[in-house]
């Protein structure tokens, strides 16, 4: 089996107190450290894209909750702070697509360790393990994972926290993310075979077109970067194993210092089956390696079940295909596996005391 189809994580519940700032990286204490943090690099970029148009963003930060001296008072922001921020940004510049521009401008080095992890990694599916690996490092409220199919790699990026702000706009950012850091790896001519993107047609799709070079399908599920699986067997050019072992060292360290949280993580691993169609409590159960009886004994110690984080995702997720696609009704219940819409339906009156239909209507009034 290739060493990117491994994991490289010794201890399931280890949680990083590390993060990213202007491509440094800087330590937390422990107690500081938010179970839905981002690191503070794409709050940098938001402000920077509004100066650079002109705009003056401290009253959209204080829209926000929060100022544009964050920067030196604080090392994370929420993963919600930063979709509410882009959409306010996004609105107050008449750009559909800031996402997409805030994605940009991340490089190798803005992702600190972990980019020095990934420069130094030996071959590019390596790299892209990785940072699926470590992605809590810098963000701790969406996924991202690499499932090869065949002759086919995609790599796919899920927020998992429920009923996130500026979802569409979070996965925009980091598709343009991972399209920098591939291109990094394998030159700046690269260009994936296809892009998915979970938000509405924009009137105009040319920035996307134009950035990717390739396809962009938008009004899916999740997004991701789709290409041929051959390249994750290609080389690193210069990729150091002696500064790749040193920095994994330190990534480890990191994580093992931070106490565990069961359900950030079955909330993880929830969403994970949900992108590949399979939800059931003996599977978490089973890739979390305890048995389901201890599971719901942890799930209970911290106040809550995997039935409640189950339907807390599945709500999430609903919420953002009615609001960010146009996805009927019947597909949207065949990726939260349900049975049939009326049983979607049914769901989603209860957790929210309206139907689907009307929620989206008073959605798109707004």
């Amino acid at each position: 089996m290739p060493s990117y189809m491994s994991s490289s994580r010794d201890k399931i519940f280890q949680r990083p107190h590390n993060c990213l700032m202007n491509g440094s990286t800087r330590s937390l204490s422990i107690g500081s450290m938010p179970y839905n943090f981002v690191h503070i690099h794409s709050i940098q970029s938001v402000c920077d894209i509004l100066l650079e148009m002109g705009i003056d963003p401290d009253s959209i930060f204080e829209k926000a909750g929060t100022h544009t001296q964050i920067f030196e008072t604080a090392e994370t922001v929420s993963f919600a702070m930063l979709g509410r921020l882009t959409a306010l940004a996004a609105e107050q510049a008449g750009c559909a697509h800031f996402g997409l521009l805030v994605g940009q401008r991340a490089t190798l080095a803005s992702l600190g360790l972990i980019g020095t992890l990934m420069r130094h990694s030996e071959t590019v599916g390596d790299a892209v393990q990785a940072l699926a690996t470590h992605h809590d490092l810098l963000n701790r409220g969406a996924m991202i994972e690499l499932i090869v199919d065949g002759g086919v790699a995609t790599v796919s990026y899920a927020p998992y926290e429920p009923e996130t702000d500026g979802v569409a706009l979070h996965c925009e950012r980091a598709a343009a993310t991972l399209t920098n850091v591939l291109r990094s790896l394998c030159g700046a001519t690269w260009n994936p075979d296809e892009v998915l993107l979970p938000r509405l047609h924009p009137p105009d799709p040319t920035p996307y077109t134009s950035f990717f070079r390739a396809p962009v399908r938008f009004e899916q599920e999740f997004a991701a970067l789709v290409f041929p699986a051959r390249l994750l067997r290609r080389s690193i050019d210069g990729a150091n194993p002696l500064i790749r072992a040193s920095v994994e060292g330190r990534i480890r360290r990191f994580e093992a210092a931070i106490p565990s949280d069961v359900t950030d993580e079955v909330r993880r691993r929830v969403r994970s089956r949900l992108v590949q169609n399979r939800i059931e409590k003996d599977q978490v159960a089973q890739i979390l390696a305890i048995h389901q009886r201890t599971l719901g004994r942890w799930l209970k110690a911290e106040g809550t079940t995997f039935r409640s984080i189950a339907n807390q995702t599945r709500l999430g997720i609903a919420k953002q295909l009615l609001a960010d696609t146009e996805m009927s009704l019947a597909q949207i219940s065949s990726v939260l596996e349900f049975s049939e819409p009326a049983a979607f339906t049914h769901a989603f009156r209860r957790w929210t005391g309206t139907t689907p239909s009307a929620w989206r209507k008073e959605q798109r009034a707004r």
